[in-house]
Order: structure tokens, then sequence, then C-alpha cells
């Protein structure tokens, strides 16, 4: 079991022990199968999505940037429905070589000097879990709808989720509403 497993993701090596020095571009596409690498529960299903890898490699390192574009189908939190829901993100991450692996670092994760390709999959799989919205709600529900919600939503919980720069999801619903 375990060893398929590894097969399974070393499809998702990228391989830089031949490649010259600059850019390269390495894409994936990736569906449930790929999840399903991951002993996980999804907050999705029948995920349909693009990934485009590129590396620049430099003498003394390596830098990925990793790019998702793609659709995911959530459960809508108000109505329950299926819904497609486009996701798009990327990471950028420089890796370095060193003793041993080690990623405690956010930005940089350092790999045996003796490596020669670099794995991605978790890198892929975390970039697509960073894009699934913490509120899931349908396109087709009403305004009425998002107000009672509103009404009801815990306002605690916001402030200490992670603040980021106002977030991308809300201003969409905003758009959303502003148009309807």
């Amino acid at each position: 079991m375990h060893t398929h497993f590894m097969d399974k993701l070393r499809n998702y090596d990228v391989s830089f022990s031949g490649l010259k020095i600059g850019k390269h571009e390495f894409r994936f596409e990736i569906d449930k199968t790929f999840f399903q690498l991951f002993d996980t529960e999804q907050e999705f299903t029948n995920p349909r999505i693009e990934v485009h890898v590129s590396l620049d490699k430099h003498t003394t390192f390596l830098e990925f940037e990793i790019k998702i574009k793609g659709l995911v189908e959530l459960v809508c939190d108000i109505t329950n429905d299926n819904f497609d829901y486009p996701i798009e993100n990327e990471i950028k991450i420089l890796v370095n070589f060193g003793e041993e692996y080690d990623d405690s670092n956010e930005d940089v994760i350092t790999i045996p000097s003796t490596d020669h390709a670099f794995n991605v999959a978790h890198l892929i799989y975390e970039n697509v879990m960073l894009s699934i919205p913490m509120k899931k709600i349908s396109p087709n529900v009403s305004d009425e709808d998002l107000q009672i919600l509103d009404q009801f939503s815990p306002k605690e919980i916001e402030e200490n989720e992670e603040e980021h720069e106002s977030d991308p999801r809300w201003d969409a619903l905003r758009k959303l509403r502003d148009n309807n």
C-alpha cells in the first residue's frame, strides 16, 4: 500500500538536477485521485484543477511558484445545494540545500543536498486548501438569505482568523449583492 502511494506521489516530483540555470515550467492536472493521496477529509468534491509550476533554478537554490486555477464543488451552508466554486491561488517558495529536510520556516524549505527532485504535491495540496472559503455560499442564495445569515453570524470568529488584507471572497460576495 505505502509504496503504491509513494509511486503516485512521485508523479509530482519536479526533477531539477539535469536542468539548466533559469526558468522551467511544469503543468499538472489534478482531480479527486490526487486528493485521495492525502488521507484527510476534504471539504469539496469533484476538483478539476490545473497546476502551473514554474521553477527558477539558481546555482545554490531553487525558486518555485505554484499557481492553481480551477473548480471545486462545494455544498452551500444555507441551501445545502452543490455548486461549483472557482479557485485560484499561488504560493511562492524557496528551496535550498542542507543536511536534512526542514520545512519549519514558512517561506524556505531545506532539502538534503543529495536530492535530485523536489516534490510539489504537498504545496499543491496546501494551495488548494487555502483557496476553500470558510463560508460556502452558493451564488444562487438570495439577498434576504444573506441578510439573515449576517444577523446570525458570530462576529468573534472573524477576528481570530488570520488577518488577511480584505478577504477576496467577501469582496466577491459584496459584488454579488450589489449587482443583484
